[in-house]
């Protein structure tokens, strides 16, 4: 730069518009430079100084918004494991009825291990670095997991449960357990002296006595595989109630189904008779299971 020139003046005319004197001003130019510096310098600086004020205000501001959608969300994941912890106990009481209905049916047990399924998640001191939002978001999301495998868990030993009580329910439905027929108990199930012959024989089955007509009743659901006339029984009925057990009807008078006919616990199959080798209107009634005659009685539930 040449300082000299910098001493050179620069000489300025001022002529007014209408009667006056002119006048000369002489302007060192150093001191215009200096001016223009100065003001290029102002203008800057403000310029910069208002560029970061804008910046910090939208930076706090946002920190403020971010602080408090952050409390917002840790509030909300309070409330959602305060939920989790109600769902939890009242996954608790299920899990206890359902222990209680496989005691009451004598239904295999489950093993807690195996309930558990081992589950189990990586607890938020596992992650240092995460900040505390972060953190009860992960510990949720665990507790979610968890408890939707034990729910499914849970869902499929219901359906066990549900299942074996169906089989159960449809076995009790075949088991023979209440008197066939209405009327007085003349003679039980065992060794006994034959009216006819005095003979002691073997009764594979019990008598009951009542009026022509009685109604006599299946005392299980079954299938009527025989119908007719039977030797000694006179006309017979044979049900078989499928899980071993088969039951037979003697001595009735007419029947009120056909052969193959699926009958229900309580269903009229026919009515009582004298029909066969008899003393008396009565209904000869046996019970089967396996292939071996067993005594009624242990099978029936109600008073005649």
């Amino acid at each position: 730069m040449n300082f000299g020139a910098l001493k050179n003046k620069i000489t300025l005319m001022v002529v007014p518009d209408t009667k006056g004197t002119s006048r000369q001003v002489s302007i060192p130019i150093f001191l215009l430079y200096s001016v223009v510096i100065i003001v290029f310098l102002l203008i800057t600086g403000n310029f910069f100084l208002g560029a970061e004020y804008i910046t910090n205000q939208v930076s706090n501001e946002e920190l403020l918004r971010l602080r408090s959608e952050n409390s917002e969300l840790i509030n909300k994941y309070e409330k959602v494991r305060w939920n989790l912890s109600e769902i939890e106990t009242r996954f608790k009481e299920l899990v206890q009825k359902e222990i209680a209905i496989r005691t009451i049916f004598d239904l295999p047990e489950i093993n807690p291990e195996e309930r558990q399924l081992g589950i189990g998640g990586p607890g938020s001191q596992t992650y240092p670095k995460m900040s505390s939002s972060q953190k009860l978001a992960f510990a949720t999301e665990v507790e979610v997991d968890r408890l939707l495998k034990l729910s499914q868990f849970e869902l499929e030993k219901y359906e066990d449960v549900e299942n074996l009580l169906k089989d159960f329910k449809d076995r009790l439905d075949h088991t023979p357990s209440i008197w066939p027929v209405k009327g007085w108990f003349s003679c039980g199930y065992g060794m006994r002296n034959d009216p006819f012959t005095g003979y002691r024989t073997m009764h594979l089955g019990v008598d009951i006595a009542n009026h022509i007509g009685t109604p006599v009743v299946a005392p299980a659901s079954g299938i009527v595989k025989q119908i007719g006339q039977i030797g000694n029984m006179g006309r017979m009925i044979t049900i078989d109630h499928g899980y071993g057990f088969v039951t037979r009807y003697g001595h009735l008078s007419k029947f009120n189904v056909t052969k193959g006919q699926r009958v229900n616990r309580g269903e009229v199959i026919g009515f009582m008779g004298n029909s066969g080798k008899t003393t008396g209107p009565h209904l000869h009634y046996e019970v089967w299971r396996n292939g071996q005659a067993k005594n009624p009685m242990n099978f029936v539930l109600n008073n005649l």
